[in-house]
Formats: structure tokens, sequence, C-alpha cells
């Protein structure tokens, strides 16, 4: 078997501020079409939304798997969701993120379909709503949603919608339904194959499909069973000095110091409040890699310096 390839501490950093990682044309077209002849993409296809849905159910080799399943048995070998999970950056990703000892939560393969499908529906053609997955969900330890795009998916496609660094921004699902337009949002227009990770608190929706093709994108939930500490490398190093904030002499930070990872803000960031997510991520961090101490840029640390006699 192929070594497998963790996630650098850069990839984890990106993780916890972003909520996200994305591995571009991770898996072969090979392996891809080897996907869509296994839910059966490629047979006679009916022209409703609820037809299809049926005939994909009844065609599909994709296993019915109870929750809580060891993820190295929810899929039989030699099936292209086994080969998809064993692919080495695949693979490596998961087990930085969950181990690969996790759980399965649940499958569901996601089908968006082109407008003219949508009148034996009835129901109005339009986006999904912005949602976070499950239920409220405060926890440190968190699940992973592994999104996987077995073809191309063009801007017309309306693909996967989503809000970078929302992930700790903890709602009632789909109770931030009514906010379809958030700067600095995310839309996934990607080549075949391409694999991404969200953290289970991502906020997101499927955008609407204007194209006429099918959209299809499978969605694996997975479940830590252990501490999520330091998987990605346990002899990893970091920096952990402080570093001149704010009066720095003019000079530019490096936008590839730890610290900057976790202090870059997104384009929905408030100047005052999206400090509150610096926070969040530094705690992360810490859960994440077991250092208590840890901060960056002071952020943490000048709200905890509280002694007492």
């Amino acid at each position: 078997m192929t070594e497998i390839k963790h996630l650098t501490t850069s990839q984890m950093a990106q993780f916890a501020a972003r909520g996200f990682l994305q591995l571009d044309t991770a898996i072969p077209d090979a392996l891809n079409k080897q996907f869509l002849d296994d839910i059966g993409k490629s047979s006679e296809q009916p022209d409703s939304i609820i037809n299809h849905y049926d005939a994909i159910r009844q065609s599909s080799t994709i296993p019915i798997v109870p929750a809580g399943t060891a993820l190295r048995d929810a899929y039989p070998k030699g099936s292209a969701l086994a080969k998809l999970l064993a692919d080495r950056f695949v693979a490596g990703a998961i087990d930085s993120l969950v181990g690969l000892d996790c759980l399965f939560d649940h499958h569901f393969l996601h089908i968006t379909f082109p407008e003219e499908m949508y009148p034996d529906a009835m129901r109005p053609v339009r986006a999904q709503n912005t949602h976070q997955d499950s239920t409220i969900d405060p926890r440190q330890a968190f699940d992973v949603q592994v999104f996987y795009f077995p073809h191309e998916v063009t801007l017309a496609m309306g693909g996967t919608r989503f809000i970078p660094g929302s992930h700790f921004r903890i709602v009632s699902e789909a109770s931030i339904g009514r906010y379809q337009n958030v700067r600095g949002q995310q839309h996934v227009i990607c080549p075949a194959g391409t694999v991404m990770f969200f953290h289970m608190g991502i906020w997101h929706g499927g955008g609407m499909n204007r194209s006429d093709q099918k959209r299809y994108m499978f969605k694996i939930r997975l479940c830590p069973s252990k501490r999520q500490r330091r998987l990605w490398d346990p002899n990893a190093s970091y920096d952990k000095a402080q570093r001149a904030i704010f009066w720095t002499g003019g000079q530019q930070p490096d936008p590839d110091h730890l610290h900057s990872i976790l202090t870059r803000p997104e384009k929905w960031f408030e100047l005052d409040t999206g400090r509150l997510e610096y926070i969040n991520r530094i705690r992360f961090w810490r859960y994440l890699t077991g250092d208590k101490n840890f901060d960056a840029d002071y952020w943490l640390t000048r709200v905890e310096n509280e002694y007492t006699d």
C-alpha cells in the first residue's frame, strides 16, 4: 500500500482558521468513472426528479451502512468508494483530521437538477437554503464532512455554496436560511475528482443549477473515535514566540506564519467582533495540539492574565 500523505501544519492551520480544505483532482478519471457507473448515472435516465432518484436508488451499488460503523468496514473492497477513501491524499487528510479509526455517521448522494426538470417536482426552482448540518453542536471535538465531486463542476451548475470561517458561529441548522449572500462566500467550481473536507460547522448550501446537466456530489460524514490531538504529525513543531503587533516598523508580517494564518480575517468579519473569531481559532488550535499555552498575537493571553492572591 502506498504511504498516505498527511496534512502539513500549514494545512491544519488553514483548516482551523477557515473550516475547510480542498484537494483538487485528487481522484483519477478512471475512479471517477467507476463511481458514476456504480451509481447508475450512465443508464437510461428518467426526466423527472422523483423518478431519477428512485432509479438511482435501485441501480446504485452505494451500500446501506448503519451509523456508528467503523469507516474501514463501511464500503466493500474494490468499490469506488473504498478506493476513494484509500487514496493516499484522502486517507492522509482523514487520518490528520479524525483518524483512520474514525466512525461512519452517514452518507448521501446529492443531485442538483437543471431547471427543466422542476415542473414535475411540484416545487419552485431555487438554491438550497444556507444551513449548518445536524443540530446545535458546541463541541471542540469535531466531525468532518467529505464532499466528493466525481465530475467537473462549472459555474452554471451551481456548486456548493459555503462561507469560509463560519464554522465557529454555532446556529440551529436552518435558522440561517434567510442568509443567501454573505460577503466572501464561495461556490465550488472545480475539476473532476475534487475532494473537499469541511468542519461540521461550516455554513453551506447547494447552489441553483442553471446548466442543462445534473450535478452530482457525494457526502460522507465522519466522527472521531479518539482525542484529536496532533493527528497530522505528532512531532510537528511550530513557532510559539510572540511577535510585534500593530507597530511593526513598516514591516509586513509573513503571510505563511502560523500566527498570520490564524489571524487572517474573512471578508464577512467586522473589524471588532471579527476578532472574536481569532480567539475561537486559537482555542481550537490549542485543542488540536494539546498546547494549553499557545497564543497567536496575544489575543487569548491578554484576556486570560487575571491574577488572584
